[in-house]
């Protein structure tokens, strides 16, 4: 079975001033063992790291441009 891959952009939403935290859940929600999330954010979010190491995620970030990161949440095997 092949692993799932969602990935998001939320640069345009904290640009118009808009909240993306229940829309980064609801992608993770659906995500099982070995699955991947690719968030795309204007800063390296800090804070949402540990809200997904809680939910099993580890994560690498990448700084692509000045207002690009680009972080890869993979969900580990042990964490449901």
């Amino acid at each position: 079975m092949k692993n799932k891959v969602v990935e998001l952009d939320v640069r345009e939403d904290i640009k118009n001033k808009l909240e993306p935290f229940q829309k980064i859940m609801s992608a993770v929600s659906g995500l099982d063992a070995e699955d991947v999330f690719i968030l795309h954010a204007p800063f390296k979010p800090i804070p949402l790291f540990g809200v997904l190491k809680a939910k099993g995620f580890e994560y690498k970030t990448e700084e692509i441009d000045k207002k690009h990161w680009k972080v890869i949440f993979t969900k580990s095997g042990e964490s449901k």
